[in-house]
């Protein structure tokens, strides 16, 4: 490591990979934006997903001010989050195979929706599952994951493939294996994980292209108000009763 602060030092990193992202994932990007505003367009329904740590990134899409108000979390129970207790029994459940394909069966996901499914490393059961069959009830699946860890792990899903085998679009996070940007001499482990603000970066890129895409189209994207600002309270309930068809945290 250099001289500097180790603060100054993970900023820099997590500079550094926003950079990457918004360089090498331009492409990409426009593609997942352009797709969710096609699902919004044809009267489809947004759903995120993520376990764990990942969740944080679905969470963040969700009833947010500046965001999209179609954007509905998936939940799995135990996984969403940090709150379980054990807390690792959240990540044992990640490698229970049946436990994707059950939530999605009493989920009102349906044909023509879009889900996006948040994993790292995109190795255990639970987002494989997910994607594969989310995508044979004829949901388009987009994969939000970093794509080192398919080189550099072993997939933990009974058919030794990865979430980024099973999507219709994937956004690569450029996350290194393992999460942790910071390394010293004196600390026995790397630290300072850098995925939660990528990712999250990432995925509020893709909103800002879906909304600019719908505005381009000449549709108003369902966009929700600060509940802090004056009047945001009805906006974002005349928003809400518009698409109360379509947004299910609500209910």
């Amino acid at each position: 490591m250099s001289d500097r602060a180790p603060a100054g030092q993970f900023l820099d990193a997590a500079i550094d990979l926003l950079r990457r992202v918004r360089d090498e994932e331009a492409d990409s990007i426009t593609a997942v934006g352009t797709l969710l505003a096609d699902t919004v367009e044809s009267g489809g329904r947004l759903f995120a997903f993520g376990a764990g740590h990942s969740s944080l990134a679905a969470q963040d899409l969700v009833y947010r001010a500046g965001g999209l108000a179609l954007m509905n979390l998936l939940a799995v129970p135990g996984v969403v989050g940090v709150d379980v207790m054990p807390a690792p029994l959240g990540s044992a459940l990640e490698r229970v195979d049946g436990l994707a394909s059950a939530v999605l069966d009493s989920s009102p996901l349906r044909a023509g929706d879009a889900l996006l499914i948040i994993s790292l490393s995109g190795r255990n059961a639970l987002p494989v599952e997910m994607a594969m069959h989310a995508r044979a009830l004829g949901v388009r699946v987009i994969g939000v994951t970093s794509v080192a860890y398919a080189a550099e792990t072993k997939s933990r899903h009974a058919s030794g493939t990865y979430l980024k085998d099973h999507c219709d679009l994937v956004l690569d996070s450029k996350i290194a294996v393992g999460d942790a940007e910071l390394t010293l001499d004196n600390v026995p482990a790397p630290f300072a994980p850098a995925s939660t603000v990528v990712t999250s970066a990432l995925l509020q890129a893709v909103m800002a292209t879906t909304a600019a895409t719908l505005a381009d189209r000449g549709l108003e994207p369902p966009l929700l108000r600060s509940g802090n600002v004056d009047g945001g309270h009805d906006w974002n309930g005349r928003v809400m009763e518009r698409y109360r068809d379509r947004i299910f945290y609500r209910h």
